[in-house]
């Protein structure tokens, strides 16, 4: 059996309406990266029920995300999740309350949950992201990167 994953990446959106997709490419070139043993990186699309299983037992979460926030189209944002909750600005976590999604999967206690996210230019249909967003991909990456450097799972 495989051993649990310290940190679980989760790539979100509908690849089908351009920068809604943004964590889902974000997702894939994470993939090719070589990554520490204990860091999954999971393209989920807009399916995170059928990513319970890979949160059962994560120790943080790092979620990448199109996020309506009114600024400039490809600004990134990194927030807690928690500031989240029930906040105007978030554009699209796909109808899914993450605390739910844990507490299916069986959680009583709730890792650290980091958000990124990517101010989209246009959502339409388009399995392209626009060239503004594309162009903000590289320092999402290295954003999420730095991220995966903490030593800290503390939520502090």
């Amino acid at each position: 059996m495989e051993q649990a994953k310290q940190t679980v990446i989760l790539g979100l959106g509908n690849e089908l309406l351009a920068d809604e997709g943004v964590g889902v490419h974000a997702s894939r070139r994470l993939q090719e990266e070589p990554l520490p043993p204990d860091v999954a990186v999971l393209e989920v699309g807009t399916a995170i029920l059928n990513m319970m299983s890979e949160l059962e037992d994560a120790r943080r979460i790092i979620v990448i995300d199109a996020m309506k926030a009114g600024e400039a189209p490809g600004t990134i944002y990194k927030i807690d999740l928690a500031e989240c909750s029930g906040a105007r600005q978030i554009a699209s976590l796909h109808g899914f309350d993450i605390f739910r999604v844990l507490a299916l999967a069986g959680r009583s206690d709730i890792p650290p949950v980091t958000v990124f996210g990517v101010e989209p230019e246009r959502i339409d249909w388009a399995m392209t992201l626009s060239p503004i967003v594309s162009k903000s991909v590289p320092a999402l990456l290295e954003a999420v990167r730095e991220e995966l450097g903490r030593t800290s799972f503390s939520s502090n």
